[in-house]
């Protein structure tokens, strides 16, 4: 069975609805440490978005076991294909390690997350001061790496758009990529 050229309609789901979450959910939590007055309304907000993402995540790994994503070009570079591969892993690792290590930290604080309405996930951790201000101190951090990587994330996707053209961007596009156009051959 010949793979794919294209990532599953899930895959592709997934990936731009998480990409939106993810850029509302950075901007959301700078306005946060910046906004004093509307902090309560962005935390409030960042909760549930953070365990969505969570969720989201869960489920894009899963699909990913389940259906493979299509091959990179052959002439990729080795350390260009193993570049790919490692910043996928950390994409990965990221898009599970905040959302959890947000909700450590809240649970060491002993604040709710509320998800919606009555619905409030348990604690995580045990209350603790000390512990809660090193996960505060680590979810920054991983905020701003996961920030890096997506524009590493971005700058490799433009470049397979704009310069390559080898289909790679093509084969996460929201759209259906357009058909190349038939090459002419000279009569005579």
């Amino acid at each position: 069975m010949t793979p794919s050229p294209r990532f599953n309609l899930p895959a592709r789901l997934l990936h731009w609805s998480m990409a939106a979450l993810i850029l509302a959910m950075l901007l959301i939590g700078v306005a946060m440490v910046t906004s004093l007055a509307d902090y309560h309304a962005l935390v409030s907000l960042h909760r549930p978005l953070g365990i969505l993402i969570l969720v989201l995540a869960l489920l894009r790994l899963a699909n990913r076991r389940r259906h493979a994503p299509p091959p990179l070009p052959a002439d990729l570079p080795m350390w260009q294909r193993r570049a790919a591969h490692a910043s996928h892993v950390a994409l990965y690792a990221l898009m599970l390690a905040m959302p959890l290590v947000g909700w450590a930290m809240l649970s060491a604080a002993r604040y709710p997350v509320a998800l919606a309405g009555p619905l409030v996930l348990p604690p995580i951790l045990p209350q603790s001061p000390v512990l809660y201000a090193g996960l505060r101190s680590v979810h920054t951090v991983l905020a701003y790496a996961l920030f890096g990587l997506i524009l590493a994330h971005l700058g490799a996707a433009l470049l397979h758009a704009l310069i390559r053209q080898d289909g790679v961007f093509s084969s996460m596009a929201p759209w259906r990529p357009r058909r190349a156009a038939p090459t002419l051959r000279p009569e005579g």
